[in-house]
């Protein structure tokens, strides 16, 4: 069934939840997930998905194990390749798309 999505109604599910993603929309054996980072997350990587962030509000770090920071703002977005160490950090609340397979465990290795 076709049913828009208020985003901005979503991001009111995850006030003072950081970390902890909700799906918003499967397709395709894909699934966009909406997360608050703030803070660090924990270094990980996905042996067998790729992950794409894409940024709605404001602004975050992608730290990548032995190579440069990607730093990305609203409207910005980054696919992190398989296999890649990885830590997402923000300093201020930021609201992320998360592009991946559906069954992409969020936590990582």
């Amino acid at each position: 069934m076709n049913i828009p999505t208020n985003i901005s109604e979503k991001i009111k599910e995850l006030e003072g939840k950081p970390w902890q993603p909700i799906d918003i929309v499967t397709v395709n054996n894909q699934v966009i997930r909406l997360a608050l980072f703030q803070g660090e997350y924990h270094w990980h990587k996905h042996q067998d998905e790729e992950e794409m962030f894409y940024v709605i509000k404001g602004e975050i770090i992608i730290k990548i194990k032995d190579n440069d920071d990607i730093n990305l703002k609203e409207g910005e977005m980054v696919v992190i390749q398989k296999g890649v160490e990885h830590k997402p950090m923000s300093e201020i609340k930021s609201y992320v798309l998360l592009f991946e397979p559906e069954k992409l465990k969020s936590k990582g290795d």
